[in-house]
C-alpha cells in the first residue's frame, strides 16, 4: 500500500551556479562520499547532481521530519537503476514501520525530477496509515 508519494523539480541552471560558485563544496554538502564518486568521473556532473539533489527533496517530502542531505543517498543497482540507501537511523525506522522506498528519476536539458513513493506492507494496514508522515 502506499504510504506517502514525494516529487521534486530542480532547474539545472540554479545547480549549474551553485556548482560553478563552490565547486565541491557544494557536492560534499549536498552528496554522501559514493555519491561525489560516482559523478566525479563525468563530463558534466550537474545532470547527476541536479537528479540526486531533486530525489533527496522527494524522499523528504515523504518523510514528515527533517533529515540531513547525507540521510538519502542515490546508488545505482545491480543493472544500473537508481535506488535509494539510507542512513542507519533512517534505515531502522523504515525496517521498524515495514516501508520501502522507490525511486524515479529523470532529467532534460533545463530540468531534472524525481518522484519518491514509500510503500508500506499490508500487514501494517492502519498502523502504516496512522504512523506515516502526515497520518492520524
Amino acid at each position: 500500500m502506499i504510504v506517502a508519494v514525494g516529487i521534486d523539480l530542480v532547474d539545472l541552471d540554479r545547480v549549474r551556479r551553485a556548482y560553478r560558485a563552490h565547486g565541491e563544496r557544494f557536492v560534499r554538502r549536498c552528496c554522501t562520499e559514493d555519491e561525489a564518486r560516482a559523478l566525479a568521473g563525468r563530463a558534466d556532473p550537474v545532470p547527476g547532481l541536479a537528479a540526486r539533489f531533486a530525489a533527496k527533496e522527494a524522499f523528504q517530502k515523504t518523510w514528515g521530519e527533517t533529515l540531513s542531505w547525507h540521510d538519502v543517498a542515490v546508488v545505482s543497482d545491480e543493472r544500473g537503476a537508481p535506488r535509494l540507501a539510507f542512513s542507519a537511523r533512517v534505515a531502522r525506522r523504515l525496517a521498524d514501520e515495514g516501508w520501502r522506498a522507490h525511486v524515479s528519476l529523470t532529467h532534460a536539458r533545463t530540468h531534472a525530477a524525481a518522484v519518491v513513493v514509500l510503500e508500506g506492507r499490508a500487514a501494517h494496514g492502519a498502523d502504516a496509515i496512522a504512523n506515516a508522515p502526515g497520518g492520524t
